[in-house]
């Protein structure tokens, strides 16, 4: 039987994300990390929740196929405001606009996780709310120069540079960053070791 991080078996968490990488760290000591490559497209007519949940199990079951006796943690994170799909930035141009959406407004972030095991799927999605103070042209400008928002969902990382712009949040702060701690410790413990 598999010992370590007391769980019925080895986990890899199917995503490339340093940040996911870092925040899984802090709930296990040991875990392998493959990146998932599938099409992120959203169906026509996918409410957010359906899009971020089908993502995180499809990153999940991706990597599962080929490692049937690993837990596979699969994680996906999207920002919605005024019903609308933030996705990363693919200019300066786009990420004016999400910026514009997002200045002195409050937007929700849904993070899914999923955890596939010998073919069983147990997800989760968490929905944070954020409130953004208002960024001139001048600020946005400048914080897109720092490189930061170019790889983000919504363009902005709370947990760097774009948390200057953040007011406050109702609900998980490491969900906006990419995986939410509680959430996720609670489906791993499902596959722990019997005592």
């Amino acid at each position: 039987m598999y010992q370590s991080n007391g769980l019925l078996a080895p986990v890899i968490l199917a995503s490339a994300s340093p940040r996911r990488k870092e925040l899984l760290g802090y709930i296990l000591d040991d875990f392998d990390v493959c990146s998932a490559d599938i099409d992120e497209s959203p169906k026509e007519n996918e409410k957010p929740e359906c899009l971020v949940e089908r993502l995180a199990e499809s990153k999940a079951k991706v990597i599962a196929k080929q490692n049937q006796d690993h837990i596979v943690l699969g994680s996906d994170t999207i920002v919605v405001v005024n019903n609308i799909i933030l996705g990363k930035p693919i200019g300066l141009e786009h990420f004016t606009s999400m910026m514009g959406l997002l200045s002195a407004n409050t937007h929700e972030v849904l993070t899914a996780i999923s955890l596939v095991y010998q073919g069983e799927c147990k997800n989760c999605v968490v929905l944070t709310r954020v409130a953004m103070a208002e960024l001139s042209e001048s600020e946005t400008l400048r914080y897109w120069k720092t490189g930061e928002p170019k790889d983000k969902a919504g363009g902005y990382a709370i947990q760097g540079i774009g948390g200057q712009f953040v007011k406050y949040i109702e609900g998980s702060h490491s969900s906006v960053i990419g995986l939410p701690l509680h959430e996720t410790k609670v489906l791993l413990a499902e596959y722990e070791m019997p005592c």
